[in-house]
């Protein structure tokens, strides 16, 4: 019964640290979005890339802040150095990028093709399929760095 206590109260943590991180990713992509396309026109659409370099640039800021996050809330010490920790999560982290890119891009191409207005809040199409994304890649992080950077 305590092991399901502590696993529910790591996902809870795991689901708030996320949570702070993504709202760091949306916020800076929503910065890099606005003020990138002034100075690299291409951005927009770049070979049907629809916003890479503020994908890049928000995702390396929700990862950094998902590590921290997740080694002073989250996870207890591994087995592993700290620096073979922090590269196993650098790792899994990158590969999560690309994924959340690919998501992104299907997302923005074929999902979320108008705004949603709530009245007081508009989301964008961008900002919509920012979130989801974020969303799905979170579900495989928390399993893959739970077992393979974080465990004991």
């Amino acid at each position: 019964m305590k092991e399901f206590i502590l696993k529910q109260k790591q996902i809870l943590l795991f689901i708030i640290a996320g949570g702070l991180s993504a709202i760091l990713e949306i916020g800076s992509f929503k910065i890099f979005s606005v003020y990138l396309p002034q100075v690299f026109s291409q951005e927009t659409n770049f070979h049907g890339i629809h916003f890479p370099l503020s994908n890049i640039f928000s995702t390396s800021c929700g990862i950094i802040s998902n590590y921290f996050f997740s080694i002073w809330f989250v996870f207890e010490r591994g087995k592993h150095s700290k620096n073979r920790e922090f590269a196993y999560f650098m790792g899994i982290s990158i590969a999560s990028t690309f994924l959340s890119l690919a998501f992104f891009q299907v997302f923005f191409r074929f999902v979320f093709t108008d705004n949603l207005d709530f009245g007081f809040f508009v989301f964008s199409p961008e900002i919509l399929s920012k979130i989801a994304a974020i969303v799905l890649v979170s579900v495989l992080n928390y399993s893959v760095k739970k077992k393979v950077v974080f465990s004991g």
